[in-house]
This record gives C-alpha cells, structure tokens and sequence, in this order.
C-alpha cells in the first residue's frame, strides 16, 4: 500500500530548475505542500504559479544554500505556513569538472560548499522538528559520480561519496530510532543544467566525444523514482536508488 503523500509539506532545494522543478511537480500532484528553495526567485516563482494553476500549494523562500542562516529562514518560513516539514529534498548541486593541474581551488570549494555544506545545512535545520514527530524523509541527491570517479571529476566524486557516506550515517543514526527514512539517490547522465557549469574546454571536448550521441535520462525519471521511494511503506526504507540511462556504459 502506498504511503499518501497528500498534506504532507515538502522543501526542494535546487527547485528553480531540472531534477527540483520536476519533482517539485511531481510532489504537487501527488498533493504534497511543496516549499520551494533556490537562489534564482523569478524562476521559483514561475514554479510556484504552475503548481497553483493546478491547485497546488507552494511556497517559495528565496535560499542560497550556502548559507546556513538562510537555509534555517526557509525552514522556518516553511513551518509558519504549513506547520511543519514531512519531506527534505536535498537537491542544490553544482559540477564543475576539471582537470586536477588546473588548480581550479574556487571551483572546487564551491562544490564542496553546495554540494557537502548545502545538504548538511538543510539537514541540520528540519532533524530536530523530525526527531520529535518521529517521522520524516529526507532525499540527498548523490550521483553516479559518487560510486565511480572519471577524469575531470575528482573534486566533483569527492562530493558526492561524501553524500552518499552522510546518507548511511543518517540512515543508521535515525531510522532505527526514530523512524526517519534517508534515501541516497544517484543518477547516471540526466539532461539538467549541470553540464553549463563546466568551464574547462579539455573537459567539455571530452564530454562531448564521450556523451555526444548518448540517450541521457531526464529529470521527470529522477523524480518518478523519488515518488517511489517516499511512497513505500513505513516499514520499507529505500535507501539507495541507482539510476543510469540505458545506453550509458
């Protein structure tokens, strides 16, 4: 029997576009309150309106994820509206590939503050009202990338093994206790903006060689999966979903 998502509030961070606009959408219609978070407010709020248009509710809180005192102000924004947070998305990410010699240090701090500090402010901030309701959901967006490191990608697979280890650290420290479920979700290739953040040449040519004619997966995939997992039962927890597109190696 699926779990009814219907009332319940949900914070997307990263909702202004890809893999957090679609499951943002995907929430909505399955009913859930969607509280949307992203740096980029005009397109937040054409999500928001989009979500209303179909009777949905939505809130958008304006967050640079890299900021734990607005990460804290979207919680708490979230919790005056709809009263509390059942489900966390941690979706906020960057990839800026590059090659190591570059020494590219700005970069790679950037993913290490969106991609690391990002999910772990957001978490931080809805773990004590999901401690005391025992009961929550909270989604980290790792990647493929977190299971197997490419050329290019090292600080980027850094990041994203750190997700997953966060993930299983939640995981045993929580659910058992608490009956707050983790899933650790990692997609292969997905058409989002991520490739935009790419600035080394070197890494784009070898992209494109590489990842020219493949059939990637998109972000209405990721997010049905999502679904998935937040609808099983309470006694199933689905913990890492693996995703890649068909004809990716």
């Amino acid at each position: 029997m699926k779990t009814n998502l219907k009332g319940k509030t949900a914070l997307v961070t990263g909702a202004s576009s890809g893999i957090g606009e679609a499951t943002a959408y995907a929430l909505a219609e399955a009913g859930a309150n969607l509280v949307l978070s992203a740096r980029r407010e005009d397109r937040l709020i054409g999500v928001k309106n989009r979500i209303k248009e179909k009777g949905g509710k939505a809130l958008v809180v304006k967050t640079d994820v890299t900021i734990q005192d607005q990460v804290e102000a979207s919680v708490e924004a979230a919790k005056s509206e709809f009263g509390s947070i059942e489900i966390l998305i941690n979706n906020a990410g960057v990839m800026h590939l590059s090659l190591l010699d570059k020494l590219w240090v700005d970069e790679w701090m950037k993913m290490v503050d969106v991609n690391i500090k990002g999910v772990m402010y957001a978490t931080a901030a809805v773990l004590p009202g999901m401690i005391e309701q025992k009961s929550g959901h909270i989604v980290n967006i790792s990647s493929v990338a977190g299971r197997r490191v490419m050329k290019g990608g090292s600080v980027y697979s850094a990041t994203k093994y750190a997700v997953r280890a966060f993930s299983e650290g939640l995981r045993q420290e929580f659910s058992p206790s608490t009956g707050i479920r983790i899933t650790c979700v990692e997609p292969g290739a997905v058409a989002t903006e991520l490739g935009q953040h790419i600035n080394d040449q070197d890494i784009i040519k070898a992209w494109q060689n590489r990842f020219g004619d493949l059939k990637t997966m998109e972000s209405e995939d990721i997010a049905a999966s999502i679904i998935y997992a937040l609808e099983q039962p309470q006694r199933v927890s689905a913990h890492e979903i693996l995703l890649y597109p068909t004809d990716q190696m």
